[in-house]
């Protein structure tokens, strides 16, 4: 019985030190897998949330290669101040990789400032490849977080909790936290 009890309070301890850690916080309900998105790819996940996607037709072939390469990503663990693909990364070094690597673009290190590189876009204009930011640390006017967009709903970003992952940006979470997109310059 005590050893139930024991289990039961390690477990307890576990789950509240992981829900307050820092850094680029993460909604954890809305993550796609990565099995779903190899299975079905980019289209399958948007049949699946109903949603038009009209802005990744037709695209500039730098940013399918950017959406391809921010994919290879996905499973890599969270790492603070980290950015090497497959051992572990935040989330402003993967981006920053990501874009470097297709476009050859050097991106500021952090969030907020690859937000003042970019130029602002507007939701109806984002596709494949542009960036999305979020304020999802302690100020909630500054941001903290960003992720690359695969299609009209879906990002790909570095979570704490769980690494490399696929999100759906119209989640309560991600819709509180939202600062704007952002389109790479060339």
């Amino acid at each position: 019985m005590k050893r139930k009890i024991l289990h039961f309070l390690i477990l307890i301890a576990f789950a509240t030190m992981s829900a307050s850690m820092p850094s680029c916080r993460s909604a954890k309900k809305s993550e796609s897998s990565f099995y779903e998105m190899q299975k079905g790819g980019d289209r399958k996940a948007r049949r699946k949330n109903g949603k038009n996607d009209k802005n990744v037709n037709n695209l500039p072939k730098s940013n399918n290669k950017i959406v391809k390469e921010a994919y290879t990503w996905l499973g890599t663990p969270y790492g603070y101040a980290k950015a090497e693909k497959g051992i572990a990364c935040d989330c402003s070094g993967m981006v920053m990789n990501v874009y470097e690597k297709i476009t050859g673009v050097k991106l500021p290190r952090n969030s907020a400032m690859q937000q003042d590189f970019c130029k602002k876009i507007k939701k109806k204009d984002v596709r494949a490849g542009d960036l999305c930011f979020f304020a999802t640390g302690k100020d909630p006017d500054r941001t903290s977080h960003v992720g690359i967009m695969v299609d009209d709903n879906n990002f790909i970003h570095s979570s704490t909790s769980k690494g490399v992952v696929v999100s759906d940006i119209t989640q309560p979470y991600w819709i509180k936290t939202f600062m704007g997109f952002g389109r790479v310059p060339d």
